[in-house]
This record gives C-alpha cells, sequence and structure tokens, in this order.
C-alpha cells in the first residue's frame, strides 16, 4: 500500500510553496519549476485542488495561483483525502462483496483503531506546521 503517492507529495509541495509566498499570485511555471514537478502534472494537481478549495485560480498574463484557507487549516490529511477518498487500510471486501464477517471480525476492530490513529496523525499535520519546519531546517 502506498499512502502518499506523486499526486499527495506533489499537491502537499504545491501548497507548501503557495503558502510561503503569502498572498502572491504564482504562476503553474512558477512552482514546477521551484519545485522540480513536470508541469503537465503541476496543473492537474492544481486543478484538483482548486476544485477542492484550497486555491483560488486567476486566468491570465497577471494570474496565477494563491491559497484560499489558510495554511493552518489545510491538512495533509485532507490533502490524501482529495486525491484518495476517505481513509480505510481495508475495506473488508470479499469477493467484490462486503465481507460477511465484518460485523464481528475482531482484525477490521484493530485495523479501524489503527486508521483512526494514522488519520488523526496527519490531521494534524498543515501546512503551516510544514513551513514552520522549513523555517526550523534552514
Amino acid at each position: 500500500m502506498q499512502l502518499i503517492n506523486k499526486n499527495i507529495d506533489y499537491a502537499v509541495r504545491a501548497l507548501l510553496y503557495l503558502a510561503l509566498q503569502k498572498e502572491r499570485l504564482v504562476p503553474s511555471r512558477e512552482i514546477a519549476e521551484k519545485e522540480g514537478i513536470p508541469l503537465q502534472f503541476i496543473r492537474r494537481i492544481l486543478q484538483a485542488l482548486k476544485k477542492g478549495g484550497y486555491i483560488i485560480t486567476k486566468e491570465g498574463v497577471q494570474g496565477g495561483h494563491r491559497l484560499q484557507q489558510a495554511a493552518d487549516a489545510i491538512s495533509v490529511r485532507q490533502v490524501i483525502e482529495l486525491f484518495h477518498g476517505t481513509f480505510a487500510l481495508s475495506e473488508c471486501m470479499f469477493r467484490k462483496k462486503l465481507c460477511p464477517n465484518r460485523g464481528k471480525c475482531v482484525l477490521r476492530k484493530r485495523i479501524k483503531a489503527i486508521e483512526k490513529t494514522v488519520a488523526d496523525e496527519f490531521n494534524g499535520i498543515t501546512i503551516a506546521t510544514l513551513a514552520a519546519d522549513i523555517g526550523r531546517a534552514e
């Protein structure tokens, strides 16, 4: 299982770059160049972030992208769920149907507890906390 794939990585890096630019509109090409992300990927990622309500996009020569929400209001969990859907380690499926043992499965109860712990941890990591980490690393 791969929880953090390229989409998530690129989205977090783009949001972090935008957060560090404050209110300035940033062109897609600049984000791609500064973050080392292929332009076609960043454009697709930015479209998804706009659709999710995380960024504002202005078209045209003076256009670009900026955060729509405060950096401390955007968690990594939200970004993961934007691209992957609801946080789940197991679907509890058996032959494409819900497992009949689902209600009394002791493993499922443990998996649900792990899912909650991991989701809570990612919920505690915001774009603002990552920006602060960059400041401490420099």
